[in-house]
């Protein structure tokens, strides 16, 4: 899958369909693709999809209210007009974002916010594709963030348990990706050596 997207056969959503080929076949040869399996697989991933679906659509909602009445942008604009170093400026976008996360699903925090964001992460001298990984692991972060991060709710509908079990459980991984954000701030070198290479 990862090899396609690389080469360029494939883009990400063709992967995904290489993927999916990739399970039949190798499914097949271990001897436990049947009719059964497969139409129960079909109904599981139907399952998922339309919960993932109306998820979906109920942040859709939420993020065109919220663009309505501006609040990601007065917010974003608000830790913008700060005037704050570029270490703190870090620490309060992410805990905006955080924030955020309770509420939005990450592409749309990112669509709504970067517009005002941007400049002052610009003025501030932050590396635009070191703040492009910080984002990533941020809005990450705030989707398994309690009390209605997305992804949280995606897990609730895989594993059938109670949302404050998943939360629980999922505190963990958002740890590590604190863990995460703290050595790309102690080490940018992780994000900037390649592309500085390059």
């Amino acid at each position: 899958v990862i090899g396609t997207i690389y080469t360029g056969i494939a883009t990400a959503t063709e992967a995904a369909a290489v993927g999916v080929v990739g399970a039949l076949v190798l499914s097949a040869a271990q001897g436990s693709l049947t009719r059964a399996t497969f139409a129960s697989s079909l109904l599981g991933a139907t399952r998922l999809y339309c919960m993932i679906a109306l998820i979906l659509s109920g942040a859709a909602f939420l993020t065109l209210a919220m663009g309505y009445i501006g609040l990601p942008r007065h917010l974003a604009e608000f830790v913008t007009g700060l005037g704050l170093s570029p270490g703190v400026l870090l620490f309060a976008l992410a805990l905006f974002y955080i924030l955020l996360g309770c509420f939005l699903d990450g592409i749309s925090m990112i669509v709504l916010t970067m517009g005002v964001i941007l400049p002052t992460v610009t003025a501030a001298g932050i590396d635009l594709i070191w703040f492009g990984i910080f984002v990533v692991i941020v809005v990450e972060m705030a989707q398994i963030t309690p009390p209605v991060g997305f992804n949280l709710f995606v897990l609730q509908g895989m594993t059938k348990r109670e949302i404050t079990w998943i939360a629980k459980v999922c505190m963990p991984y958002f740890f590590l990706m604190v863990l995460a954000v703290m050595l790309l701030w102690w080490f940018p070198q992780i994000v900037t050596w390649l592309p500085s290479r390059m």
